[in-house]
């Protein structure tokens, strides 16, 4: 098969893959922005209980719902 028929598919489909990946790490960004308080939290916790995990845990579930109870 010549290159030139598959030319015109191929781009569309490279193009429908490039705008899944695009809305994928956009989806991706915002959540990160959304969790960050609770990311820097849950890492402060962990840092001084010494890695306790229950209690890091813990502390991103209640800040990550304090910030959905803030949101709306």
């Amino acid at each position: 098969m010549p290159v030139e028929i598959l030319a015109g598919p191929l781009i569309f489909i490279l193009a429908v893959f490039l705008i899944l990946i695009g809305v994928v790490l956009i989806l991706v960004i915002g959540a990160f922005i959304f969790f960050f308080p609770a990311i820097v939290a849950a890492l402060i916790v962990w840092f001084i209980t010494g890695g306790d995990k229950i209690l890091t845990a813990l502390t991103f579930l209640i800040i990550a719902i304090i910030s959905l109870i803030k949101r709306r």
